[in-house]
């Protein structure tokens, strides 16, 4: 691919992934990575996304190191993916509309299979993040206590 021509897909890719992302802080899915990527790919060409990149990926950690903190915290998390990849396997299957469903058929289990593959990529993720997270933080205070320092000293920089 030519320079021009790469530049705008990995453009595009990074905002698509912004956007993506910040969906996915509300939605199923892992919002701060997706963001992070995003604000990866344009930190190449932008210098606000290059001095936002730091920050996002402090907090991303902060939030993976909170989520093995406790184990009902581990818990309602592997449960809450675990419940993302049985939806993704609903819309995978794709069962009719239920006699219950007071709206039309075409209403049920919106977007078909590709949102059953991007519920299940969703769910392996966060169930890979978490086991990435509890392998990082949890039992090991000084990598948090690490994390906390850098997080500080990158608040104080700006």
């Amino acid at each position: 691919m030519r320079g021009g021509a790469k530049r705008l897909v990995l453009e595009a890719l990074g905002w698509l992934l912004v956007v993506a992302g910040i969906a996915a802080l509300v939605l199923p899915g892992p919002g701060l990575l997706m963001l992070f990527a995003g604000l990866a790919l344009l930190a190449r060409e932008y210098e606000w996304a290059r001095r936002r990149l730091d920050p996002v990926r402090l907090r991303a950690l902060r939030g993976a190191a909170d989520s093995v903190q406790t184990w009902p915290r581990i818990l309602f998390s592997v449960v809450v993916a675990l419940v993302i990849i049985g939806f993704g396997v609903l819309w995978l299957v794709g069962p009719g509309a239920p006699g219950w469903w007071p709206l039309p058929d075409s209403w049920w289990l919106l977007g078909g299979p590709w949102t059953g593959v991007t519920l299940e990529i969703s769910g392996l993720l966060a169930l890979a993040l978490l086991v990435y997270s509890y392998r990082r933080f949890h039992h090991r205070p000084e990598a948090r206590l690490e994390l906390d320092d850098e997080i500080n000293e990158a608040d104080l920089e700006r």
